[in-house]
């Protein structure tokens, strides 16, 4: 990719979620409570690789609205939130602070991370994020970039698409979901998929169907433009080891509770008496 296709990039999925960020919460028939659900899920993977309650140093590299930043946040980690879309991150820190929920929040993208590095004990990229990366070189650069964030025995937890399952069949849509309720009518959700010519990239239409409260019946009709690489659980796993984690683990969602398959990978601690978790700036 050239550096001027790289930056159109990049702009697209920014004014995507930039587009989507008001809108967001009406994917959900209840967005907090799937943010609890989803919080618990992961709260439940970051126990279980660090053995105990120890509230860790976490990274949403992909916060979007805080979908999961906040609900980790609340069982006690210390969640910073980024993403690419500046309207995203602002909403973000203000459902954040109405909730009384601690989240320092930046504008950056995952391919050039503005931290120290081994600043983070858990680095998160959930929600199918890492698949707006369209070529080998940039996911590589966005793994390579939350390796180096991360602290020796650190965590990475990205989550996509069954995209394994949905190569198998290539759809042309999704189901449509349902959004809260007002006046006996729900938001509608629901997407269109151009399949590319190398049959791994697609083109979606997002579309949302938000009742028209001013024309009666009517409906107020939202599209927004995103392209994805569909990208299967063995190949993501080869990305990540080639960025140098390791015991990359896919778990599916009947195992996490978690609404999507779930990578989890670690960076393998320095041997020696002084390997181990610095101390948090």
């Amino acid at each position: 990719m050239t550096d001027d296709s790289s930056a159109a990039s990049v702009a697209s999925v920014a004014g995507f979620y930039d587009r989507l960020a008001s809108d967001y919460h009406l994917i959900f028939a209840d967005w907090d409570a799937s943010m609890s659900r989803q919080g618990q899920a992961l709260n439940a993977i970051i126990r279980v690789h660090r053995g105990d309650d120890r509230p860790a140093d976490v990274l949403d590299c992909s916060c979007g609205i805080g979908t999961q930043a906040i609900p980790l946040a609340r069982h006690g980690h210390h969640v910073t939130g980024t993403d690419i879309s500046a309207s995203a991150v602002a909403r973000a820190a203000r459902e954040a602070t109405a909730r009384e929920v601690r989240l320092p929040t930046a504008v950056a993208d995952m391919r050039r991370l503005p931290f120290a590095d081994a600043r983070f004990d858990v680095v998160v990229c959930a929600d199918n994020s890492l698949p707006h990366l369209l070529t080998e070189g940039d996911v590589h650069t966005a793994l390579a970039e939350m390796r180096r964030v991360l602290r020796p025995d650190g965590l990475v937890i990205i989550s996509t698409r069954p995209y394994d399952e949905i190569l198998r069949n290539r759809p042309a849509s999704t189901p449509p979901q349902l959004g809260p309720a007002s006046g006996g009518r729900s938001t509608i959700t629901f997407q269109l998929w151009h399949w590319h010519d190398d049959g791994e990239h697609y083109d979606l239409e997002h579309f949302q169907l938000v009742p028209d409260r001013t024309e009666g019946e009517g409906w107020d009709v939202r599209v927004r433009r995103a392209t994805y690489w569909a990208l299967t659980q063995r190949r993501l796993t080869g990305f990540a080891t080639e960025a140098g984690f390791a015991e990359s683990t896919w778990l599916p969602p009947e195992d996490t509770g978690f609404f999507q398959p779930v990578l989890t990978a670690v960076v393998r601690a320095a041997p020696g008496p002084d390997s181990g978790h610095p101390d948090r700036p």
